[in-house]
């Protein structure tokens, strides 16, 4: 078995200073890429969590470097890159996997508990990875990891400002994956599933053990590597298992002549069709819609 390595590639990662980030940092490194550890730390931990990582690597003979800076800023994004250019000149892989929660039910949301996690997940996904993708764009190569969660594709109690958050890094990735095609930047999305200090309490413990986080790494370090060539795709994991999600369309119900006004009542007489996803069809990179590679138009 070929190893993937990433030996000359520079790798910046947003929230490895624990939990799931910090396996991502672990293993780039220990496949030679130079690491730029982000986070800000919380608590008596404040900037520390980053430095036990790059020590961890250090002490492994890799290279790394502390970023203490927040994403949730422009100020704060390009600074992150800056560290990694002025460290090592170049900018090849981006992880935004940085986040926080503010569970609360929908009406016991405040304003603060909305736009913290809206600015560290969301904006945060559009302050690092915009300066990245300039000096990407530059050199004719990239590869970009954005973080979803199942909370955003499937719902969860309590998480109505984390799923509308990572549901929005899915937008952008759609997106970004077609304004940086040509230049061979490779954009995907991944929804990692683990027991980490930021989900502390909301698995059992049986269920804890087997959700670790270094069972989320494999999948995105291929992602990372030169040799995975797919772009705008989903992927999901857990304890071990790795799915590709997508949005789908179903078959529908084609209604009317497109020139006649349509009724309620006709919808509602062809509803369970409409609603339907029997031999329902992915959408591909460009938007279409294919089954055996013949598109739906006219369907």
């Amino acid at each position: 078995m070929e190893s993937i390595t990433f030996e000359n590639r520079v790798a910046i990662i947003t929230g490895a200073g624990e939990g799931i980030g910090r396996e991502y940092a672990l293993d780039l490194a220990k496949r030679g890429a130079q690491v730029v550890v982000n986070d800000i730390g919380h608590g008596q931990d404040q900037g520390r969590t980053a430095d036990r990582v790059v020590d961890e690597i250090k002490k492994a003979g890799g290279k790394a470097v502390a970023s203490f800076d927040s994403v949730a800023t422009m100020k704060g994004g390009k600074n992150i890159v800056d560290t990694a250019m002025d460290h090592f000149g170049r900018v090849d892989i981006l992880i935004n996997n940085a986040g926080i929660l503010r569970d609360r039910t929908f009406i016991k949301m405040t304003e603060k508990d909305w736009d913290d996690v809206i600015a560290v997940h969301l904006k945060g996904a559009f302050c690092v990875t915009q300066p990245a993708v300039k000096i990407m764009k530059e050199n004719g190569y990239g590869r970009i990891v954005f973080t979803a969660s199942s909370s955003g594709m499937y719902g969860n109690f309590g998480q109505s400002n984390y799923g509308a958050a990572k549901m929005g890094v899915i937008g952008i990735m759609n997106t970004l994956k077609i304004e940086t095609a040509k230049y061979n930047i490779k954009i995907n999305t991944v929804a990692p599933n683990a027991a980490t200090g930021m989900t502390q309490g909301v698995f059992p413990d049986e269920v804890a053990k087997r959700i670790r986080p270094e069972f989320n790494t494999p999948i995105v370090t291929f992602l990372c590597s030169e040799g995975n060539q797919e772009s705008g795709m989903i992927f999901t994991m857990s304890a071990g298992w790795f799915a590709r999600s997508a949005m789908v369309s179903g078959k529908g119900a084609r209604i009317g002549d497109t020139k006649r006004v349509i009724k309620a009542e006709e919808i509602r007489d062809r509803f369970d069709q409409i609603k339907s996803l029997d031999n329902a069809l992915s959408y591909d990179h460009c938007g279409q819609i294919y089954s055996l590679g013949r598109p739906l138009t006219g369907r």
